[in-house]
């Protein structure tokens, strides 16, 4: 069984991670998706809500395909992460050159930790390239349509995280 790791902090999840996602399950036999408990970026959800809402979506695509998914969050270092989980391969995604400068530091020192695990790129869809959590948060909180970027239930959860801050 191939078993595939696309690892993200997923805060929120996007259209461009669920593009990448569909994608990757032509790739492996099983997708577990990482959610990262990455404390040095402050999210804006916790973790119990990044994995549901990861989980929900992951649910539709798994109708959809039959494939498998599983959800699993992570603290500890990506490839031990890919270890622990049986992967094989390490899924990223590219949006741009930018990108691909940190993800060829992070390649080069996970092939020194572990060779036999791959990273495979998948360049994001055309239509998905501009998106970033990290910008959908700040359309969000400025109180702008995120609807091209997040699926309904993200963007009412967005709302509501929003209404609740000061």
């Amino acid at each position: 069984m191939r078993i595939g790791l696309y690892p993200g902090t997923f805060d929120p999840i996007t259209l461009g991670h669920i593009d990448i996602i569909q994608r990757a399950m032509q790739l492996v036999d099983r997708l577990v998706i990482g959610v990262a408990i990455n404390r040095d970026k402050s999210p804006l959800f916790p973790l119990e809500d990044r994995v549901a809402m990861v989980e929900a979506e992951c649910a539709a695509i798994i109708a959809k395909t039959g494939g498998e998914i599983v959800v699993h969050p992570f603290e500890n270092l990506l490839i031990d992460c890919a270890r622990d989980v049986g992967a094989t391969v390490i899924v990223r995604g590219l949006r741009a050159v930018a990108d691909f400068e940190y993800e060829f530091q992070m390649v080069g020192m996970n092939r020194a930790l572990d060779s036999s695990i791959e990273t495979v790129f998948m360049m994001a869809d055309a239509r998905r390239q501009a998106i970033a959590s990290k910008l959908v948060k700040e359309i969000a909180r400025l109180g702008g349509d995120v609807s091209k970027f997040v699926t309904p239930p993200v963007e009412a959860a967005l709302k509501t995280r929003y209404s609740k801050l000061p």
